[in-house]
């Protein structure tokens, strides 16, 4: 389908251990808890797991029950660092942005290990934060949507944190590749032009009982190289093998760094689906 902190104090005493006040133009309406390392204190953890294994939790300072959105950085497993997308500060939402170990520092599997620990972490703590263990979404744009499809598609990487990856209750790659990443390749000194499905790509892993599905990309003829035919390619496959709930977006006329903010409400409107609870 195409479609044409500056910080204050409050709630300090009501906030749980580690965080910080919410941000003025929230309207003192969040918390937000920084620097929580997801990365279990039993492990023996590297200087660059304690650098580059912290997420931040974003959290209604009122209320419990809360859907959630985690959400992982782009930065092609190479670079970038977390923030909290504008576009998902909603009073009735929970967000847990996530920082992940990088190329060349680490190379496959320890992305997708620490997305799986990070959103493991999530499930075992975000009810301290106000949100809701069975209502959570995972999301993130390129890389980070490279992430999230691996985590909720490969059952693997969860289940060594005894979590299952059918509780995830909806998935959301923005524009994430569906082929082996292209960092991954490179690391095995295949050419980013040839491409490669083996297990460290999410079309390797297509099932009919993966978490409900949301494949977003940019404009076919402005994005990078073949991702909106790999998402395509996806959303063909999970059909066929009778996936019963995957919609594919095309945003027409935004390229791969542009689409991002047009799809937050398509993100936003799928959160609302997904996790809605039964009467």
């Amino acid at each position: 389908m195409r479609f044409i902190c500056s910080l204050v104090l409050i709630a300090i005493a009501a906030a749980p251990s580690g965080t910080c006040p919410a941000d003025e133009a929230d309207n003192r309406s969040h918390r937000i808890a920084k620097d929580i390392l997801y990365r279990s204190d039993n492990e023996a953890l590297t200087d660059s797991m304690r650098e580059r294994c912290p997420l931040d939790v974003k959290s209604p300072t009122a209320g419990s029950g809360f859907p959630v959105v985690v959400w992982f950085h782009g930065g092609g497993l190479t670079g970038g660092t977390r923030s909290f997308p504008a576009e998902l500060n909603r009073k009735d939402l929970v967000v847990a942005t996530v920082e992940y170990r990088l190329h060349p520092d680490v190379k496959a599997p320890a992305y997708i290990e620490d997305a799986a620990a990070a959103v493991a972490w999530v499930f075992q703590h975000i009810e301290e934060y106000g949100g809701a263990a069975d209502r959570i979404v995972v999301s993130g744009h390129s890389a980070g949507g490279y992430l999230t499809s691996m985590v909720g598609l490969d059952k693997r990487w969860l289940a060594v944190h005894n979590v299952d990856a059918d509780r995830i209750a909806g998935l959301a790659p923005f524009s994430g590749q569906m082929i082996t990443h292209f960092t991954i390749r490179e690391e095995q000194g295949i050419e980013k032009t040839r491409p490669v499905i083996d297990a460290y790509a999410p079309l390797y892993h297509v099932r009919k009982d993966a978490p409900p599905i949301l494949l977003i990309t940019g404009d076919r003829e402005l994005e990078m190289l073949g991702r909106y035919e790999e998402n395509a390619y996806m959303w063909r496959m999970l059909k066929i093998v009778e996936h019963p709930d995957v919609k594919l977006h095309e945003l027409d006329g935004f390229d791969h760094g542009g689409m991002a903010v047009p799809a937050f409400p398509l993100l936003l409107k799928f959160v609302d689906r997904v996790t809605q609870k039964s009467p």
